[in-house]
């Protein structure tokens, strides 16, 4: 049996559900708080709620709070195509700019989420205030060698990636799929609670609803190959930058792999926790994250690591 409970019975206080019409599809996002904008960008294979434990405390730090479910996920659209990262980036510029927030942003985003987070600031730099990446490997700077399974790297990339054969193994066994997913990625047994993954299985059940989290999957080479493209044509990231891991998830990998294309880039380590940073430990994610959202630490050091 899957809970039959909806999260957004549950958004704090000051936060609605609502729909934009943007770059020929319609995106579904949560929204709070008055202020500088700050956004939110959610991995796979989940939604907007993973932010729902932090997004109170980052509303009353004096932003406005918006976190979309990505490109045919969550409630967003079903979309057939435009799931490659710039174009995501186009869906997030364009919503920002309907918003009348496309200016001094701060960007957080979580493992796909954190991709398209890299494209919308590789894309729109002067608008970029911060950008934090958490738990990912950005395509053209790592991934490749974290999909590479004849060297170690993660089995599941291949998988995801090929055409129609994950929905066939997957549809109908969504829920068992979900359950083990979080429980092998999360630092902590149960960390991800039984109401939670049936939020997934809601979101993510039904072949055509799979296939639109896999096609996040299926762009990775090309997307790649963009952001090598700008790296050996001398692009580099300059905003302030913070690259989040969890410490059984991973660390301070994702600083190491980035700073070529990010000098200053600061890594951060949260503390007992595995890939899901924002819901295993919400507390200790945000003594890590606050402090740089807000300016009072700043990147010194290229060696510099932020820890509690």
């Amino acid at each position: 049996m899957v809970d039959g409970t909806d999260p957004d019975d549950t958004l704090p206080p000051g936060f609605t559900r609502r729909e934009a019409r943007v770059n020929g599809t319609t995106l579904s996002y949560l929204t709070g708080g008055d202020g500088a904008p700050l956004v939110l960008l959610h991995g796979w294979p989940q939604t907007a709620l993973a932010w729902r434990h932090v997004l109170a405390p980052l509303a009353r730090l004096g932003f406005t709070v918006v976190a979309p479910d990505l490109r045919g996920l969550g409630r967003s659209a079903r979309a057939r195509s435009g799931y490659e990262k710039d174009t995501q980036a186009d869906d997030l510029h364009r919503l920002l700019e309907s918003l009348r927030l496309s200016r001094d942003v701060r960007l957080v985003g979580h493992d796909i989420g954190g991709m398209v987070a890299f494209s919308y600031a590789r894309r729109f730099p002067g608008v970029v205030e911060r950008l934090v990446l958490a738990e990912l490997a950005v395509p053209g700077l790592g991934l490749e060698q974290a999909m590479d399974v004849a060297a170690g790297g993660r089995w599941h990339f291949g998988l995801f990636m090929a055409p129609e054969v994950p929905e066939l193994l997957f549809s109908g066994h969504e829920h068992a799929f979900f359950t083990w997913w979080f429980a092998h990625l999360a630092g902590t047994p149960g960390a991800i609670g039984t109401a939670d993954v049936a939020a997934v299985t809601r979101s993510y059940s039904g072949a055509e609803s799979l296939r639109c989290g896999f096609e996040h999957y299926r762009t990775l080479l090309a997307d790649g190959q963009v952001n090598r493209t700008w790296y050996e044509e001398g692009g580099r990231l300059t905003m302030p930058v913070l690259a989040l891991g969890g410490e059984s998830g991973a660390g301070a990998r994702l600083a190491d792999a980035l700073r070529p294309a990010v000098p200053g880039v600061l890594a951060g380590v949260v503390p007992r926790s595995g890939h899901f940073v924002a819901e295993e430990d919400p507390g200790s994610f945000l003594e890590i994250l606050v402090p740089f959202l807000t300016g009072t630490v700043r990147p010194r050091a290229r060696s510099e690591t932020v820890a509690r």
